[in-house]
């Protein structure tokens, strides 16, 4: 599936979602899937044929570009986009679910063409089962953006691009000194990254606890209307017994 193809599907659940839920699949978009198409793929083109060693030993550039960098950024950030994307089509499913589902009973009772269109334009509450596919698609988004920039963070040993490192892997004679190309600019578009990833995270911790306390709320407000309807059946109750 191609970038734009997922954002075709994902837009059409943003609907259904909240408005942090919408600035989040722009923030996805915009500052992530736009930057890592456009501009940091080209940085990254060149990252192991201009990965140099001061050695002319056969093998020893691939070994040590393999010691220090076994899994290519832009790899690991498209994977990483995928796997946060991937929650939030647990949400289509749903709606889409519940879609055929109401479409197939407004066809048993021979409905007619508006509720049809009505059917299509709709947007659902974020209640009852959305409501724990929501949540869960949230948790799971907030888990897989942790656990890559936790693995980004391990496997390069900090998100800063080192300039020079040192191999002694076989089959290389000895300690030899390899040379990163352009690691200032790596590290601008890494800092990016992890930026974004971040403010990522932060806006779905922000809609959990939205839906969470809006979900407080809806039983709170449940409560104190049923409260009220059994203190008022209770009046009505002994009034009928008094007058009789």
């Amino acid at each position: 599936m191609s970038w734009p193809a997922l954002y075709a599907q994902l837009l059409g659940t943003n609907r259904h979602s909240t408005s942090l839920g919408k600035v989040w699949l722009s923030v996805l978009f915009i500052f992530r899937v736009m930057v890592l198409v456009v501009a940091a793929e080209s940085v990254w083109g060149d990252e192991q044929s201009d990965f140099t060693c001061n050695t002319l030993q056969p093998g020893c550039e691939n070994v040590c570009y393999d010691q220090f960098f076994p899994v290519s950024h832009i790899r690991l950030w498209s994977l990483q986009l995928v796997f946060v994307s991937t929650p939030t089509l647990l949400v289509s499913m749903y709606v889409s679910y519940r879609n055929h589902c109401d479409k197939r009973r407004i066809l048993q009772v021979d409905g007619q063409e508006e509720e049809l269109e009505t059917l299509k334009k709709r947007r659902l509450p974020i209640a009852g089962a959305l409501w724990w596919t929501y949540l869960c698609s949230l948790v799971f988004k907030m888990m897989f953006e942790g656990g890559f920039m936790y693995a980004l963070y391990v496997v390069y040993d900090g998100f800063q691009m080192p300039r020079l490192v040192q191999c002694d892997q076989w089959p290389c004679p000895n300690l030899v000194d390899c040379f990163v190309s352009r690691p200032t600019e790596k590290t601008v578009f890494t800092v990016f990254m992890a930026t974004a990833s971040s403010i990522c995270m932060v806006l779905n911790l922000a809609e959990l606890a939205y839906l969470v306390a809006k979900a407080l709320n809806r039983n709170k407000k449940r409560n104190i209307e049923h409260t009220i309807n059994t203190q008022l059946s209770y009046c009505a109750v002994n009034l009928v017994n008094d007058q009789l």
